[in-house]
């Protein structure tokens, strides 16, 4: 598995705010103790809010969710879609003050259990990943409206979804989904989806498939 695969793999495992023992993480991920702590301390540094010690165990202390300064999910897209291109840019100044402008919108976020930790952490992803995703972002805001069903394709293997919702995780996008090939919830990269198709089935709500099952069964 990838680092930038297990990184949000851990999140996962911690987004329900109780406290996981390391040994039990590294074993459930296929690492050494070692790679485990390595891994926790990136994410520290990446801006999630985890608390731990080694040899006993870590949490997220502060689940981090949206609307911020009273943002919509579109406007904080645009939002990292700008400070992607800046973050990039050859001038320093301009870096620096995109890490700066960072720093204070993540101070300022709200807090919600419910969700996944989020914010505007810069020392996981690469903006030049991050930026990817964008150019699928429009056609899964406008399935999730109108429940429709999308076809993907993730490394080479295609699934047919019902996306429900786009969460944000410090540079990194991704779509909660109900996966009729896995016949689970599954939670995706968009800057990983090589491609996107809108497919003309409408999805209704079914009992065990919904956004509100998901929660549930997450708390």
């Amino acid at each position: 598995m990838a680092r930038s695969d297990r990184l949000i793999e851990l999140i996962q495992i911690l987004r329900d705010g109780r406290l996981h023992r390391a040994q039990d993480m590294a074993d459930q991920l296929s690492v050494s103790l070692r790679t485990l702590y390595r891994d926790m301390d990136t994410l520290a540094a990446s801006g999630i809010p985890v608390e731990g010690t080694r040899g006993i165990g870590y949490r997220v202390t502060a689940a981090i969710t949206l609307p911020p300064l009273n943002l919509t999910k579109v406007e904080l897209e645009a939002l990292h879609l700008g400070m992607a291109v800046v973050g990039d840019a050859s001038d320093p100044e301009l870096k620096e003050a995109a890490r700066s402008l960072s720093a204070k919108i993540d101070a300022v976020l709200p807090e919600d259990r419910r969700s996944a930790p989020t914010g505007f952490g810069f020392a996981v992803y690469p903006f030049a990943d991050a930026a990817f995703g964008f150019q699928h972002m429009p056609s899964l805001r406008r399935a999730i409206r109108a429940r429709q069903k999308v076809r993907i394709e993730i490394k080479q293997k295609a699934r047919s979804i019902r996306p429900l919702q786009l969460d944000y995780w410090g540079r990194v996008w991704t779509v909660l989904a109900w996966c009729e090939t896995d016949n689970d919830f599954r939670s995706f990269r968009v800057d990983q989806i090589s491609d996107l198709k809108i497919l003309p089935a409408v999805f209704m709500e079914e009992e065990g498939k919904r956004l509100d099952d998901y929660l549930a069964r997450e708390t």
